[in-house]
């Protein structure tokens, strides 16, 4: 199985869970990766180049899915809109078609970069906050789908979504000085990630895409 992974702090739980998985099951030789931003997994998905991944939730409504999601109640400080002209995120789907449903223009900025513009003080608008307060959700950024191996991928993600992880010292301290930012401050920021996709959550996203489609 060939996965597809996004290069975001907002996956490090997924990531560390999948690792234990694949190595407590018979099948770990069997998994591969293929790294990259979320509008290249898109596309990777698609072309069935990679056969499962949390691919942005603008371009899941044609694909096989999972109840995992990346989900944010209120702010997620890693998706934001900063005052200028409007300039689209290339590695981004659905958060450039977020700030056009929202009507708000600026420059979109996504992932890790965003988070560390954030916690360096930066200004923006918080565009999963932007979201909640005109529709009172919380906003679904991707969805883990898939092509093949339908029940290995569902049962994946049923033990994921059971599961509580925990993620190791070295590993925190590791990508958070990849990022230029603390451990305090990355776990800080896993606390505002969800993945459990409940009733408000799909409310969410079906009201989304349904805005998406008028524009």
């Amino acid at each position: 199985m060939l996965f597809g992974s996004i290069s975001y702090l907002n996956l490090l739980p997924f990531q560390v869970f999948l690792k234990r998985y694949i190595k407590n099951n018979a099948a770990k030789m069997s998994f591969r990766y293929k790294r990259a931003v979320p509008s290249q997994i898109n596309k990777a998905l698609k072309r069935k180049e990679v056969n499962a991944a949390f691919i942005s939730s603008i371009t899941s409504s044609r694909c096989k899915c999972t109840d995992l999601g990346i989900i944010a109640h209120k702010k997620v400080y890693s998706v934001l809109l900063l005052e200028g002209k409007n300039e689209s995120d290339p590695a981004s789907a659905t958060s450039n078609q977020l700030a056009k449903v929202l009507e708000l223009e600026g420059k979109v900025l996504i992932g890790d970069k965003a988070l560390k513009y954030y916690l360096d003080g930066g200004k923006g608008i918080d565009l999963a906050e932007a979201w909640y307060k005109k529709t009172g959700l919380p906003f679904v950024f991707a969805r883990l789908c898939y092509n093949k191996h339908d029940k290995a991928i569902q049962r994946l993600a049923k033990q994921f979504a059971q599961s509580k992880v925990r993620i190791p010292q070295y590993i925190l301290k590791r990508e958070a000085k990849k990022r230029g930012i603390t451990p305090k401050q990355l776990t800080w920021y896993l606390e505002h990630i969800h993945y459990k996709m409940d009733d408000k959550a799909k409310k969410s996203l079906k009201l989304f895409l349904k805005k998406s489609k008028k524009l």
